[in-house]
This record gives C-alpha cells, sequence and structure tokens, in this order.
C-alpha cells in the first residue's frame, strides 16, 4: 500500500488511497448472488444495508446488479439497468461515501456514471469481448476511476500465472489510454475466484506483491476474495461460515500490498485491516 491517490468527485465526496486500507462493502441487489442474493433487493433492505455497511466503517460502496458467480449468463444490458438504476439512485443520494457500480458492460456503466457514479467496477479488466474497448471510452470520458480485474475463460495457463496476469493488465492499460484514460484512474484487481482454480487462487494471493507493478509502474489493488469458493474448497465451510478465512485472506492482502478490500462482512473485517494497519505502519516508523 504504498500508491498514494486522491480523487475529489463532482458532488464533493472524496476518497483517499494509501492512508489506510479502504474497506469496499458489498451491496448486492441480486436475486440470486451465491452468497447473499435476494437479501437487498428491495429500496428499504438496500438503504438499510448501506446505512449499517457505513457506520460499521466501510469507505466505498459497491453496488451489483447482476450475479458473477460462477456459470451465470451475462443479462442484457437493458435488464441489468432495470434493476439496478432504481436503487442505485436513491443508494447515491442516501450513501455519504463513494459507490462503486459493479458491471462490465458499457452501456449500464454509462447511465451509473451519468447518474452519478464514483468508481466503476469492471470484472472483465475492460476487455470483455462482446465490446471491445467501450468500458475504456465510458471511463474517459468521465474520468472515473475504474477496478480492472483479472479474468479469463477457464482455468488454464500456458506459462507462469503472475506473468500472464501481467500481460493482461498490460493489455488493459493500452486499450485504456488507447481510449483516453489517464494512469490515475486505474486500480487492479487479481480476480480472485475468476479464471483460477482454488489452488491457482491460493498462488496468487500468496504472490500478490509481484503484480503491484505493471510496465514498470505501480498501481494500487484491489482484492475481492470475500467469502469465495476457494476458501470453502480448502477449509471445507460452507458460504456463510467464511468470515474469518475471508479476514485472514485480507490480512495477507494488506501486507502484500493491496490498497482496498472489497468484503461482505464488514465491520470484523474493518476491525482486522485497521489492526493490521497498525502493525504494518509500526513497522515502518520503527
Amino acid at each position: 500500500m504504498t500508491v498514494q491517490r486522491k480523487y475529489t468527485f463532482p458532488d464533493g465526496k472524496r476518497l483517499t488511497l494509501g492512508e489506510k486500507t479502504l474497506v469496499m462493502g458489498i451491496l448486492n441487489i441480486t436475486p440470486d448472488s451465491f452468497s447473499d442474493g435476494g437479501k437487498f433487493n428491495t429500496r428499504d433492505k438496500a438503504l438499510r444495508h448501506l446505512e449499517e455497511m457505513v457506520a460499521d466503517g466501510a469507505d466505498i460502496i459497491d453496488v451489483g446488479a447482476e450475479s458473477s458467480r460462477p456459470g451465470f449468463t451475462p443479462m442484457p444490458a437493458s435488464e441489468e439497468m432495470e434493476r439496478l438504476m432504481p436503487l442505485l439512485e436513491e443508494i447515491l443520494k442516501n450513501s455519504p461515501v463513494p459507490v462503486s457500480v459493479d458491471t462490465f458492460k458499457a452501456e449500464t456503466a454509462r447511465v451509473a456514471a451519468k447518474a452519478g457514479a464514483h468508481i466503476l467496477n469492471d470484472i472483465w479488466g475492460l476487455q470483455y469481448a462482446a465490446e471491445p474497448g467501450a468500458m475504456a471510452k465510458v471511463a474517459a470520458e468521465f474520468g472515473l476511476p475504474v477496478v480492472v480485474m483479472h479474468n479469463q475463460q477457464g482455468t488454464e495457463y500456458s506459462g507462469d500465472i503472475i506473468g500472464s496476469m501481467q500481460d493482461f493488465f498490460q493489455e488493459s492499460l493500452r486499450i485504456g489510454k488507447a481510449a483516453g484514460m489517464q494512469a490515475e484512474q486505474f486500480i487492479f484487481d487479481p480476480g480472485i475466484g475468476f479464471g483460477k482454480t482454488a489452488e491457482q487462487n491460493v498462488e496468487v494471493l500468496r504472490r500478490q506483491e509481484e503484480i503491484l507493478q505493471v510496465a514498470g509502474k505501480e498501481y494500487p489493488l484491489l482484492l475481492a476474495a470475500s467469502r469465495k469458493s476457494f476458501i470453502g474448497k480448502m477449509l471445507n465451510l460452507p458460504v456463510e461460515e467464511r468470515m474469518e478465512a475471508t479476514g485472514a485472506a485480507c490480512v495477507v492482502g494488506i501486507m502484500k500490498g493491496a490498497s482496498i478490500v472489497r468484503v461482505h462482512d464488514v465491520k470484523p473485517i474493518v476491525r482486522m485491516c485497521r489492526m493490521t494497519d497498525v502493525i504494518l505502519r509500526s513497522g515502518k516508523n520503527g
């Protein structure tokens, strides 16, 4: 966590990366997410959960209207927007912290950005095959930070997995810069749970510091390991019992350079992050 970034958004909200670990609270307004589908997909439930996560210490709220669970079938952008926008508008009006929108479709991202979303979170890292270059153009037009996640079809890698991820991020940089994005807009995400086996996810976490620099420049990194299936496989735990293991992954991720962690269980993970920050800062200060 050495990259310093300061963002000021048109509505006056601010976000600073690099001073402490930021916690992104997950607000799924889907009926079918792997962990909490159907729990927060009404106005009152969504706003109540937003209020709880902010009170528990969330620095960012990440809103998703389409499940990206393993094996999901993408929905049309029109359907995603129909589900997303009524709740997103209410969330933006009521959230005291910046709001991220989890979508890989440029049309959805554009409408969300026009509504006032602060961050775009793209699970295809600007490389969604059905819309080449489209997400990067939206990001460039609105000047928003983008979480650029590593992803691929299947779990086969021709060489070293970290080398492959570096290549992916370099291609995302090329696409983004060609569209007019600035370096400060990129936040990378190693894509835990996407295009990787459980063992590969563990390897990526163990070697995470190797992807902090891409093409000779350091970028902030977001880690999203919350409740994911690799934890279930490694510890034989159902999804509702993966909080402690999520916390362990977050602590290791912070020690290996993550600036943001994306989680479901905000209150306990915030406490783990704050203590980890204290320990790491004490080490740096002697």
